[in-house]
């Protein structure tokens, strides 16, 4: 954390890390440093008793959170030895994301050299004046590009750490502690689209939110309409439209979608045949395996196949 250090950068992808750890469990150790023991913020709190900056840690994840001041007056706030902190730790393989502002100090760093990266939309044209070789890009939430994720900051601060956290942990916590937050689950445009189960789920309806968690926790058993309007507590006619309305799919689309994400980590993952993939992801067999997948995908389930060296894969 840096002098004048805005709360909610710091707050958002603090909630969500440490929910995952308190809640669920997921292995992360929260630490609140700085160059110097005691900062104010940018709202006039007073933050002590922070962390020196710790050893060096290839596997650690280095937030740097926003200022509030603009690009071409952050140089200032980052001493040497905080530049050749940050430095050392990515070069040491750690994973470095910053929220708002915090990418101008990234840059001082020196680690925006070449790199895609974004901030908030005040300090694009700023931040790009200042780092002509960096390209900096407009309108989108976050972006991930070697180790490096930026943020466009404030509340989008959110929603790059539930990437990382999913990048972590896996697709299911991560809408678990978005659920638990209260947000709507968002993407940046620019990574693909790597998760049903954080797909479809900005929306209200708890009757509908039910039944996606049942349908993700049984995938792969037989489900009937009926089925899920008893998970719902509602009538068959009254889900269909409900679903429909707070996702714009059908309970049996997104039942299949999460089939094939299970079916698609399956086939990339493991070296199971295509009749255990089916099985276990839901399908009846082989045959209509392939061809759901083919429907959604255009290419038969052998092209997900991971390349192994000396074979060709059709």
């Amino acid at each position: 954390m840096l002098p004048g250090v805005q709360l909610l950068d710091l707050a958002g992808p603090t909630q969500v890390f440490d929910t995952a750890a308190r809640l669920f469990g997921a292995p992360y150790t929260l630490l609140f440093c700085s160059a110097s023991d005691e900062i104010r913020s940018a709202q006039g709190l007073h933050l002590a008793r922070l962390e020196p900056l710790p050893e060096i840690d290839g596997n650690s994840l280095i937030l740097v959170p926003g200022t509030g001041a603009s690009p071409s007056n952050s140089r200032a706030l980052l001493d040497r030895s905080a530049k050749q902190w940050l430095q050392e730790s990515y070069h040491a393989g750690a994973q470095i994301a910053s929220i708002c502002s915090g990418t101008a100090v990234l840059g001082e760093a020196g680690l925006l050299h070449r790199r895609r990266c974004t901030t908030h939309w005040e300090f694009v044209s700023d931040l790009q004046s200042c780092y002509p070789t960096t390209q900096v890009l407009d309108g989108v939430l976050y972006v991930h590009d070697h180790g490096i994720t930026t943020s466009a900051g404030v509340t989008s601060g959110i929603d790059m750490a539930l990437w990382l956290l999913e990048q972590d942990c896996g697709p299911r916590m991560a809408a678990d502690i978005a659920r638990q937050l209260v947000v709507y689950l968002r993407r940046s445009g620019l990574e693909r689209q790597v998760s049903m189960y954080l797909e479809y789920r900005a929306h209200l309806d708890p009757c509908v939110h039910k039944v996606q968690d049942w349908l993700a926790e049984h995938v792969s058993e037989p489900t009937s309409l009926a089925d899920l309007a008893r998970v719902g507590q509602t009538s068959e006619r009254s889900l269909s439209r409900a679903f429909k309305a707070a996702t714009g799919i059908t309970p049996h689309r997104y039942q299949q979608l999460l089939r094939l994400e299970v079916a698609r980590h399956l086939v990339s993952d493991s070296g199971l045949p295509l009749e255990t993939i089916a099985v276990k992801s839901g399908f009846g067999d082989a045959r209509q395996f392939r061809r759901v997948w083919l429907k959604y995908h255009g290419t038969p389930p052998s092209s997900g196949r991971p390349h192994s060296p000396g074979k060709l894969h059709g």
